[in-house]
């Protein structure tokens, strides 16, 4: 085979992986919605910070962590039932990234406090990071 001929063939096989590749790029591109939750004392004063963010698509307060189904405020604020005060996060991550969202999230809390945040006391003002 002249040396012609395998560039050639080269060029015939690099053209039809080409495509492909094309197609495993597309794959790894993250989908337009995600979601994160974050507790960080209490729920009104870390959901801000957050909905300020380009790509951020909606905030939502509530409690996460706890062994109670659908907890009322007077439940979680009586202490029994484990849960958190936290922000669900639904975001594009072509826009902000979760690692933005982590920033964001370290710039807001004391990670040294235990069950408190500033001014709040409690197991429910404690710090998290809930896994999606």
């Amino acid at each position: 085979m002249t040396p012609t001929r395998r560039v050639a063939r080269g060029l015939v096989l690099l053209s039809a992986l080409v495509p492909l590749g094309g197609a495993l790029a597309r794959a790894e591109e993250p989908v337009g919605r995600a979601t994160a939750t974050f507790a960080g004392g209490c729920f009104w004063c870390m959901q801000p910070p957050f909905e300020k963010l380009p790509g951020v698509l909606s905030t939502t307060v509530g409690y996460a962590g706890g062994q109670t189904k659908n907890p009322t405020y007077e439940e979680v604020s009586a202490g029994g039932t484990g849960h958190a005060e936290s922000v669900d996060i639904v975001y594009d991550p072509r826009m902000v990234g979760y690692e933005k969202l982590l920033d964001v999230f370290w710039h807001n809390v004391d990670p040294f406090a235990k069950d408190a945040q500033f001014c709040d006391h409690g197991h429910q003002y404690r710090t998290a990071i809930f896994y999606h």
